[in-house]
């Protein structure tokens, strides 16, 4: 089975942004992403996702590692002084990159 290497770019932050980061994910070049509800505890406190104000959400999205450095780098610019944010990276093998 031939794997093709890609970039898992995780970002947990505040649902009330969806659609602005969702928005530039794919202006940076993602092909597609998923999202979950994201519950924790951090820097920022614990986000138990009991009122709109205080949902979590987590977006993957797999991609080149050239994109998923450019979606990072836009994150960190745009968002991180405003909001509770954090990213991260993963390698990961892929079985249909024309997926990706």
């Amino acid at each position: 089975m031939h794997q093709h290497h890609r970039r898992l770019l995780t970002i947990i932050t505040e649902s009330a942004i969806e659609s602005h980061l969702l928005r530039d994910i794919e202006r940076w070049g993602a092909h597609g992403y998923t999202i979950t509800e994201a519950r924790g505890k951090g820097a920022r406190g614990v986000r138990e996702g009991n009122w709109e104000a205080n949902r979590n959400i987590r977006i993957e999205v797999v991609c080149e590692d050239s994109v998923a450095e450019l979606i990072a780098a836009g994150l960190r610019q745009h968002y991180y002084e405003n909001y509770a944010m954090i990213l991260y990276l993963s390698d990961v093998d892929v079985l249909r990159p024309e997926k990706f």
